[in-house]
């Protein structure tokens, strides 16, 4: 079996190479990255979507783009409900078994014509 320290040695060379650019984010340069800026928090609050409680009896005001997203996201559920359930149904399947009614009917009346 062969020896795996080779490797080992090359990728510990490898880390220490690049872990001084991974280190500073960004890429490189001791300024601030383009992913944070002073007015960030450093660290989550901790409840769902960032957000403390509401005290109680209080209630939350609707953002502006809320009622307009869950009124289009009814109708595009209402319009693709209707719609999917009266498509045509145009599968193989059908096209087949209807061709087949039809040679069975026309078997059918050309054996009574000949009888």
């Amino acid at each position: 079996m062969p020896s795996f320290k080779p490797f080992a040695a090359a990728a510990n060379t490898l880390r220490g190479r690049l872990s001084p650019s991974l280190r500073t984010r960004g890429g490189g340069g001791g300024g601030p990255s383009r992913w944070t800026s002073p007015g960030h928090e450093d660290r989550p609050k901790g409840f769902a979507l960032n957000r403390t409680p509401l005290p109680p009896g209080e209630s939350r005001k609707w953002e502006d783009w809320e009622l307009p997203c869950y009124i289009t996201s009814f109708l595009a559920i209402v319009i693709l409900g209707v719609g999917l359930n009266a498509k045509p149904d145009l599968t193989i399947e059908t096209w087949a078994h209807q061709k087949a009614l039809e040679r069975l009917e026309l078997e059918a009346s050309q054996s009574v014509e000949s009888d």
